[in-house]
């Protein structure tokens, strides 16, 4: 019996809400073949318009994307806002990020000191940054810019939104699927909360690098809970050590959880069957 998830093409993306020449979108592909993720390469997006462009073309993938799917449904209450997941982010979009950001602010104000912030219920178990957060990181702004163009694109988001209907496989099923992924929540397996990226110069040390080759020796011999291990040439090795943002080991992270989320197959890829409609799910979380 052939494993599943064998030769579906695997994707893994390190996400930008204002990409550019010096912060790009990264994108990792590979296959997945018993047990096994092979790195295949890389593409890198300068623009929130080749990114769209990107997810429009025909494919046949299982992608991991390192930004939030959904707001916390307490932020949404609040606000009033639909609890409908599509036409809250409709709703959410339509916003400019200078009203986001008011909007987001005058929520936390007025809460107390270590509870400013509303959370997901993945956020808990995954380590993650409330979906809210606008500054350090920005992941308000990540969903602001991402999430809409998966929609658009007619990208299946398992449990959120069904996708085009017409781009199907022979069994019916969505060619295209999109699940959020979080590489902190792989890479702190191996490395506790030491870092190991920084798009700040003075940041990036020695150290760093060496937290980098620690994560990819341990992604290579499958030493997370996982069980998948990551094959990869000597020239991928060195470009991916050698990225001092960390921008393409995120995207090879990513690419990983994806991989899990394929091998738990149809209809929920891992996710819990019982997860909030609205809010989404980090998967492996």
């Amino acid at each position: 019996m052939a494993e599943r998830g064998a030769g579906k093409t695997l994707i893994g993306c390190d996400f930008s809400s204002r990409p550019g020449k010096h912060k790009r979108i990264v994108i990792a592909r590979g296959k997945l073949s018993r047990g096994t993720v092979r790195l295949d390469g890389f593409e890198q997006l300068q623009s929130l318009e080749a990114f769209a462009h990107w997810l429009a073309q025909p494919g046949d993938w299982v992608g991991g994307f390192d930004l939030p799917f959904g707001l916390p449904r307490e932020l949404v209450q609040h606000l009033g806002w639909p609890t409908d997941w599509e036409t809250c982010i409709r709703h959410y979009a339509a916003l400019s990020r200078p009203r986001i950001r008011q909007l987001f602010a005058n929520f936390c104000n007025n809460r107390p000191a270590g509870g400013k912030f509303a959370h997901r219920a993945t956020d808990t178990p995954a380590g993650s940054s409330p979906s809210m957060k606008w500054v350090n990181p920005p992941v308000a702004y990540m969903l602001h810019a991402g999430v809409p163009l998966l929609i658009a694109a007619g990208v299946h988001l398992p449990g959120l939104h069904a996708g085009d209907r017409a781009d199907v496989d022979v069994d019916g099923r969505s060619r295209r699927i999109a699940l959020e992924t979080y590489p902190g929540l792989l890479a702190r397996e191996v490395l506790g909360y030491k870092s190991y990226k920084s798009d700040d110069r003075a940041k990036q040390t020695s150290q760093r690098l060496e937290r980098r080759c620690q994560l990819l020796e341990a992604l290579a011999s499958g030493q997370t809970r996982l069980k998948l291990r990551l094959e990869l040439d000597h020239s991928q090795r060195e470009m991916i050590r050698g990225d001092p943002s960390g921008d393409s080991l995120d995207a090879v992270l990513c690419l990983i959880q994806a991989a899990w989320g394929w091998q738990q197959g149809w209809p929920w890829f891992g996710l819990p069957t019982t997860m909030d409609p609205l809010e989404g799910w980090i998967v492996s979380a």
